[in-house]
């Protein structure tokens, strides 16, 4: 293998390694987890305001403090299950 075709190769993981570590960074960012949390609650308040459920916005914040809340744990239950995998 030449020089020219290995460097290519290292370009192209070096070039893959920064977009896995953005979509990483992304993945684990408060700012996904609000918008997920906010886009939870306007979901389900607009579906319980379509159905006519007793105050469909206050009812809509239980669904969206539960995605938020497990966000929170999933990284501590991923490090103990990677723990006890090894």
């Amino acid at each position: 293998m030449k020089v020219s075709e290995l460097e290519k190769r290292v370009l192209k993981i070096e070039s893959r390694n920064k977009k896995v570590e953005g979509d990483k960074a992304w993945e684990t960012s408060g700012l996904r987890k609000l918008l997920l949390a906010t886009f939870t609650y306007l979901s389900v308040g607009l579906y319980m305001w379509a159905i006519k459920v007793s105050n469909p916005w206050l009812n809509a914040i239980i669904p969206a403090i539960g995605f938020l809340l497990s966000t929170l744990t999933l990284p501590f239950f991923k490090g103990w299950w990677l723990r006890r995998r090894r």
